[in-house]
């Protein structure tokens, strides 16, 4: 059956109530190597702003930034507004775009594990040519590698994550990845600040530090076995009953098991899952995986954590008050993530996104208006207002670390039938790559530009993707990944198209042998 077939997506029946099997520490242990994948993730969001502060690292490869930097005559919020500095940050998004692509067949073909050895290889090469770097070029070919492996890294785990986990536990399971990301933020902030002190080679010791993660990655890949759900993708169904059995802890699979034999058939049927996926069933599926990472990305968060000691910098910290203060960050958003894994499989997702929303958006509006009322072109903020900024945006952070950040990677990667999902899961990383390559290239911009009220525009954003959440996103929690289809069939608003598809389906089959005739 090609791409264009009117074959249902995901599977018919819902077996979910006879899924036995518990909690096993096999995977557990698999999940929890496979999320240490985030940390390279996370650990070049924390290094690349911590880097791009340090005076050696400005004086060789962007000196023009270092005098506007040491001039105080110089507009605060302009100080580092240069398309150069942005693009050393804003590269790594931008090859992570175009590799996801690569990664979507590599993933469907060839297994998840290979996609997870691949990033992490190719993030290793990435971390010794960033860490050796003597010019530009050489510097930015080493972003694009690391970009290389990150694209590969999150199109394979999220979805390894998901489907190696229970479903009464896919989302904490799943979380673990947000938690490795955060972690790996802290780790590179926690890094900058020590290595701040080392004068001329600083920078290097923090971008080659970047190996430690991905070898951790690479291993992990290696080492970790593949889904029962890819195995029997790819028509190993013996193979992959017995993996099924032993992350369950039981013999007693039959269910799961024929779940996702019905779900590899169908996505063995389809030919061209790009094509098939824009079809008008898969409707629901599609505009949550174009607007999960853009609304994701559109809190802001990438600003503060790119560019936090940029940022507070700019308002008037010292270079090691600025990097202790985006440390802080970092150790609040990793805290914040333990929360949302406690409770994501309890409250569900819905609770915590818009919970998570409405405290982001109060906190943007807050130190919007104080920059705006105490903090301009020729005056930096006092010491009593700057102690509150830096609360205020950890009060932020912690509310992304909670709702957004994980649940932005949670709720594409679950809810794709299995026909779809490699691809629905590259549209998912496409997508947050390209808006944060988008944020990251036009912050420093936005800030010169817009200076306080560009906290003011990310509290709109989130005014906006919280509604959408409100109206369009159903509760997953409890849900099997291979039953997801049936979720939108009963949503009072997908089912108008899901349903109306169905049917006229169902018409046109019944026409065709009265036409033959």
């Amino acid at each position: 059956m090609a791409g264009g077939s009117f074959a249902p997506a995901g599977v018919a029946k819902e077996r979910a109530a006879q899924y036995e099997g518990k909690v096993t520490s096999y995977v557990i242990i698999a999940c929890i190597i496979a999320a240490v994948g985030g940390s390279i993730f996370g650990y070049d969001i924390g290094i690349s702003g911590g880097v791009t502060s340090m005076d050696s690292f400005l004086k060789k490869f962007f000196p023009s930034v270092y005098e506007k930097k040491m001039h105080s005559h110089e507009n605060n919020y302009c100080k580092f507004n240069d398309q150069g500095l942005a693009a050393f940050t804003s590269s790594l998004y931008l090859a992570g775009l175009v590799a996801t692509l690569f990664a979507s067949p590599v993933t469907q073909n060839y297994g998840r594990r290979i996609s997870i050895v691949c990033g992490g290889i190719s993030f290793l090469v990435g971390a010794a040519l960033n860490a050796a770097a003597v010019n530009f070029a050489m510097l930015l070919l080493g972003r694009i590698m690391l970009g290389v492996g990150i694209g590969f890294g999150n199109q394979a785990i999220p979805l390894y994550l998901s489907e190696m986990a229970p479903t009464h536990l896919r989302g904490g399971l799943n979380m673990m990845f947000q938690l490795a990301t955060t972690l790996g933020i802290f780790s590179a902030n926690m890094i900058n600040y020590g290595t701040s002190k080392l004068d001329k080679w600083g920078w290097r010791l923090s971008l080659g530090l970047a190996a430690a993660p991905a070898l951790l990655m690479t291993l992990g890949g290696l080492l970790l076995p593949e889904t029962p759900n890819s195995l029997i993708e790819q028509g190993s169904k013996e193979n992959g009953r017995k993996v099924l059995e032993r992350i369950r802890g039981t013999e007693n699979v039959d269910a799961e098991f024929e779940d996702m034999i019905d779900a590899s058939e169908l996505a063995n049927s389809i030919k061209h899952p790009f094509i098939n996926i824009l079809q008008r069933r898969n409707r629901p599926q599609l505009m949550m995986a174009v607007f999960m990472p853009m609304f994701q990305i559109l809190t802001g968060i990438n600003s503060i954590l790119f560019y936090a000691p940029v940022l507070f910098q700019s308002m008037g910290f010292k270079g090691n008050a600025s990097l202790y203060s985006s440390a802080l960050t970092g150790a609040v958003l990793a805290l914040s993530t333990l929360v949302s894994i406690a409770t994501v499989d309890k409250l569900g997702r819905r609770v915590l996104l818009i919970g998570g929303g409405i405290q982001m958006i109060i906190c943007q509006v807050i130190v919007g208006i104080i920059l705006g009322l105490k903090f301009g072109d020729d005056k930096k903020l006092s010491e009593g207002y700057s102690v509150v900024v830096v609360v205020v945006i950890c009060l932020f952070v912690v509310a992304f670390g909670w709702s957004w950040g994980p649940l932005g990677w949670t709720v594409p990667s679950e809810i794709f039938p299995l026909e779809t999902r490699s691809a629905g899961q590259s549209i998912t990383v496409a997508v947050n790559l390209f808006f944060t390559f988008i944020i990251a290239q036009c912050f420093l911009s936005l800030l010169c530009g817009l200076k306080f009220g560009l906290f003011l525009f990310f509290a709109g954003w989130i005014t906006v993707m919280t509604i959408f959440v409100y109206v369009f996103l159903p509760e997953t929690k409890g849900v099997p990944i291979e039953e997801m289809t049936l979720m939108w069939q009963r949503h009072w608003f997908w089912k108008k198209i899901v349903l109306e598809e169905s049917y006229e389906r169902q018409v046109g089959s019944l026409d065709l042998p009265h036409q033959a005739h």
